[in-house]
């Protein structure tokens, strides 16, 4: 089988298990439903009980967000490692996720509602990027070097993170510390159709930004003169792929919390199948994205009466599939 053929097969594979996941996670839970009851549901006579309520209000809407969140983030961890050549790049790296975190942890201690939070997340994540690129404007430099943006994510992101422990050290250690601390955990049980108003276009509008620019994103291994010599602007490149990803994440991080692993396993698992061509990459990691999450979050809810922060379970998954991958490859390739 060629690579091209390769690559359809797989994607049909993976929208099959979409599909197919997505039906029975709306069977599963600790409130079950017969497959059959959720498609008539869905596609005959809607009723008006408990059945209708948990399809429609809770599980549809989380299944969705699942289904988002993973594809934007396993696509903003495929451009980043892209752009910054770094296979450790994640969607983090230039402080989104942890200036997100901080935002949404300041709601919350000033007791704002859930608008309010996710406002407030979408602010301090698309600040931490700003704050990034005031850094590295102020130490002189007219283009700053990959190296240097990533070395000024970190510095960024450990502010932040400074000050997410700040808001949990003077938070109300009976009422609202235990809200944030879970909060940020990362986890899909909040998750309304009220909560998604706000979030689903932005990550919907990042992830079909990365997937459009996957022609281009292969010349940013390019110098800056062979890059203009095939009619492509490094510079608005860079700053669209940032600006995606980075809205991106932030989405996602105002209302699921931090949830790791996404953007960093699964391009890898990409590129593995595939190699380099983020003509494959991108969309492979989409699909393989929202699955992953899709599956992880099933089983958080699926498998105690209490449920399980989707973090935690991303990184008990994560962390030995890297390993394994790192036995296989020999090592970390971009």
């Amino acid at each position: 089988m060629d690579q091209c053929r390769k690559f359809h097969f797989w994607m049909a594979v993976l929208a099959a298990l979409i599909l197919l996941g997505s039906l029975l996670a709306l069977c599963l839970g600790q409130f079950r439903i017969a497959p059959e009851r959720v498609l008539r549901e869905l596609f005959v006579e809607s009723g008006a009980d408990n059945v209708h309520t948990t399809v429609f209000n809770i599980r549809l809407p989380r299944i969705g967000m699942a289904l988002l969140a993973g594809a934007g983030l396993a696509a903003s961890g495929a451009a980043f490692q892209s752009l910054f050549a770094n296979p450790l790049a994640t969607p983090d790296t230039l402080g989104v996720a942890n200036g997100a975190s901080f935002g949404a942890a300041l709601g919350l201690l000033l007791g704002g509602g859930a608008a309010e939070v996710q406002g407030l997340a979408l602010v301090f994540g698309a600040a931490a990027v700003l704050l990034v690129f005031a850094v590295t404007r102020g130490m002189g430099e007219r283009r700053p070097s990959m190296l240097l943006v990533i070395l000024a994510g970190m510095v960024i992101s450990s502010l932040f993170s400074a000050l997410v422990s700040l808001v949990k050290y003077v938070a109300d250690p009976q009422d609202v510390l235990p809200v944030i601390t879970f909060w940020l955990m990362g986890r899909l049980s909040g998750v309304t159709r009220a909560s998604m108003l706000l979030s689903v276009p932005l990550i919907a509008a990042g992830t079909l930004l990365i997937y459009l620019l996957r022609f281009r994103l292969n010349a940013l291994s390019l110098s800056e003169e062979e890059a203009m010599a095939l009619g492509v602007d490094l510079r608005r490149l860079r700053a669209l792929v940032i600006a995606a990803a980075a809205m991106t994440t932030a989405a996602v991080v105002s209302v699921c919390g931090v949830i790791g692993w996404v953007g960093l396993l699964i391009p890898h698992i990409a590129r593995m199948a595939f190699g380099n061509d983020n003509r494959r990459v991108v969309p492979f990691s989409i699909l393989a994205g929202a699955l992953f999450l899709l599956v992880v979050d099933t089983v958080a809810r699926c498998v105690s009466a209490a449920e399980i922060p989707v973090s935690i379970l991303t990184s008990v998954i994560g962390a030995p599939v890297f390993i394994l991958l790192l036995r296989k490859t020999g090592g970390l390739r971009i």
